[in-house]
């Protein structure tokens, strides 16, 4: 963009204009527009994706009367690959607004001279800042909830299909309720505080993708697992049944167990040259398996996206203070 074109539309933040955006939200929708139009039109092709795909699934679903087994095998391979895809995108979606929204937003005003400019069209530094935030992250939340609600409608009806029913693990469960909406934000959050302290667009937007990556790694080791209590199921060891799991239920670890509930790593004693023997001498007579409930889901979400929005929230905050006593 050419220096005369900055210079006219940072003069024409200090007059009125028509329509629903004025003044600096204007300069906002104006210099961020591509990337704005291209996920409103990203969010509206999904939603309309997924309304198709669950015509055909509950026309499965309602018209099968087969066994589980059969069940699960047909459902994998009609509607697997189309899940997957579903759910690969949707993971997708935090990183691509956090490296393509979230880390030019103030790096590329920065870069480019463009906030020098507004701030002397009788713009306050302040009033540019809420405007630039808070436009894309109001128009984020409204497109993460519409693919979240439409998606989980989706989803729902066959959730303990998709993918194998493991809702907590391989994907479901950081794409529904308010989980995309958290972490899209937080990430995003993270590339404008990036993008702040970095200050040119391309080394930012890489390092939003390099952080992206990290905290995915460390929520999904650390952080999702904790989020609920584990349950545990004990049988006899050797009794030959297996576990007795709930419905959609996540099968988290395996262990070995005293009588009095002490625990041992499932593989105690089965290289020892007489098992049996070593078993006897630590006291071990059960297993014990340990899971998360379907009905979990709703409350570790809703922890998870808390934690989230917190983090969010001290991003902001950081950027905020940053934009307002460091020089431009």
């Amino acid at each position: 963009m050419s220096t005369a074109t900055t210079t006219h539309e940072a003069a024409a933040v200090g007059r009125t204009t028509s329509g629903p955006l004025r003044g600096t939200l204007w300069l906002v929708w104006r210099r961020h527009r591509t990337a704005l139009l291209t996920g409103v039109l990203v969010t509206l092709a999904a939603c309309a994706l997924f309304s198709y795909q669950r015509i055909g699934l509950m026309g499965f679903l309602g018209g099968h009367d087969a066994d589980g087994t059969t069940l699960d095998e047909e459902f994998r391979n009609r509607f697997g690959p189309a899940f997957s895809r579903d759910l690969q995108f949707l993971e997708l979606v935090p990183v691509l607004v956090a490296v393509f929204l979230g880390a030019p937003l103030i790096s590329s005003e920065l870069e480019r001279g463009t906030l020098r400019l507004v701030t002397t069209q009788s713009v306050s530094r302040g009033r540019w800042l809420a405007a630039t935030l808070a436009l894309p992250l109001a128009l984020v939340t409204v497109c993460t909830v519409l693919l979240s609600a439409v998606f989980q409608w989706l989803w729902s009806p066959a959730h303990s299909l998709v993918v194998g029913g493991d809702w907590l693990n391989s994907g479901p469960f950081d794409v529904t309720g308010p989980m995309l909406v958290a972490k899209t934000l937080f990430l995003t959050a993270c590339g404008v505080a990036l993008g702040k302290l970095i200050k040119r667009v391309v080394p930012a937007m890489l390092a939003t993708a390099a952080a992206a990556a990290a905290v995915s790694v460390v929520w999904g080791a650390k952080v999702r697992p904790a989020l609920g209590t584990l349950r545990s199921t004990t049988y006899p060891y050797n009794s030959g049944s297996g576990p007795h799991l709930p419905a959609d239920a996540v099968r988290m670890d395996d262990w070995v167990a005293t009588a009095d509930g002490r625990l041992f790593g499932f593989g105690t004693c089965v290289h020892d040259a007489h098992p049996d023997a070593c078993r006897a001498k630590l006291g071990i007579v059960n297993n014990v398996t340990q899971y998360f409930s379907y009905d979990q889901m709703p409350g570790m979400q809703w922890l998870g996206a808390g934690i989230l929005l917190a983090l969010t929230a001290v991003v902001l905050a950081f950027v905020v203070w940053r934009a307002r006593r460091r020089p431009l």
